[in-house]
């Protein structure tokens, strides 16, 4: 058995020298190879005719809708099920949605193509819920609002309507609608970077709504989750809270010894047991990512987890965390309908 990361299987297949014998390969985090465009999935693509069985793990299989589907099950399958190539698998399931003259940004499910999927993939796809089948603590998610003052309100309209800001007398522009997006998550956070990259603050109530949420814990730990480097900044700059950035800070953490940390969910989304350390969760920064959004839950709520887990996200109100909010419970819709349209009930033997 050879064990290797997702991040050098273009050098195991294409530098190393090494012959790719295996006759079997299992993918952990399967989700990794969602992208058809990506290196790691042109190169196991070119060795996978060569591979006699493989077996794909993951629990995010469609963390950013059922167009995700088509590259992970081409590695599986070879094209079998839901054909050999993106535009035809597009083309059968999907409409154009949102859309400027002939440039479509994104795509939609046909009426009754989620259930044609899922009947296409149903015979090599086994699903099993931890909570269906693991003895998991209770969860509960909360939302802690917080408003701007009317003046920035005022900043984080214009900055939406005409993507273009002057603050304090520095100059704050969005190229585009990817961008702006993230100049208002940032708006929504409390600082905002310039041009030059420097962070340009704008309020504390996200920072004063934490304050409050730590108090609360009642000394209890508590994990903070960030986005931005300056929403780290800040953080740190006011609370007495340490980074979870490696072996040893994880180590601390889950012998009780770090009352305050703060993790990035790109490096929280898989693998890490934290469990051990607190059970209070607070997303002071949101993500469009669902699946580093379930992935960095499932940190704290997870097998061995002994207390209530406890999720408090901090929105900001009428601004893009409500949408971001939104689009993340939209995602787990249909990941869900996903994973129960092939889920195990292990008590008949089989698939359901």
């Amino acid at each position: 058995m050879y064990l290797i990361n997702r991040e050098n299987v273009e050098w195991l297949i294409s530098r190393s020298g090494l012959p790719f014998d295996y006759d079997m390969v299992v993918i952990d985090e399967l989700s990794s190879f969602k992208s058809h465009q990506a290196k790691r999935f042109k190169i196991l693509m070119k060795v996978r005719p060569g591979v006699k069985r493989i077996v794909g793990l993951s629990g995010t299989p469609a963390s950013n809708g059922l167009m995700d589907l088509w590259a992970e099950f081409r590695i599986l399958d070879m094209g079998k099920r839901l054909g050999r190539f993106i535009g035809s698998y597009r083309n059968t399931y999907f409409e154009p949605d949102k859309r400027n003259a002939q440039v479509v940004f994104s795509y939609k499910p046909k009426p009754g193509a989620e259930e044609a999927i899922y009947r296409q993939i149903s015979d090599i796809t086994i699903s099993m819920k931890g909570t269906d089948h693991l003895k998991l603590p209770e969860l509960v998610m909360n939302e802690i609002p917080i408003r701007m003052s009317d003046e920035e309100t005022l900043h984080y309209k214009t900055m939406k309507d005409e993507m273009v800001l002057s603050l304090h007398g520095r100059e704050i522009d969005a190229v585009n609608a990817a961008a702006l997006s993230g100049k208002l998550l940032q708006m929504a956070n409390g600082a905002v970077y310039d041009e030059k990259h420097d962070a340009i603050h704008l309020h504390d109530r996200k920072l004063d709504a934490l304050e409050d949420l730590i108090e609360a814990a009642n000394g209890k730990p508590v994990l903070i989750a960030y986005w931005y480097k300056h929403d780290l900044n800040r953080i740190l700059k006011r609370f007495p809270a340490e980074r979870l950035d490696s072996s040893d800070s994880i180590r601390r953490w889950n012998l009780g010894e770090i009352p305050l940390a703060v993790i990035h969910p790109a490096s929280a989304g898989h693998g890490l047991n934290l469990q051990a350390g607190g059970s209070t969760l607070v997303w002071f920064s949101l993500t469009w990512s669902l699946e580093l959004y379930q992935q960095t839950n499932a940190r704290l709520w997870r097998q061995g987890q002994k207390e209530t887990v406890v999720i408090h996200h901090i929105i900001s109100k009428d601004t893009i965390d409500e949408q971001v909010m939104k689009a993340l419970r939209y995602k787990d819709k249909t990941q869900s309908a996903l994973i129960d349209a092939v889920k195990a009930n292990l008590n008949k033997g089989g698939p359901a």
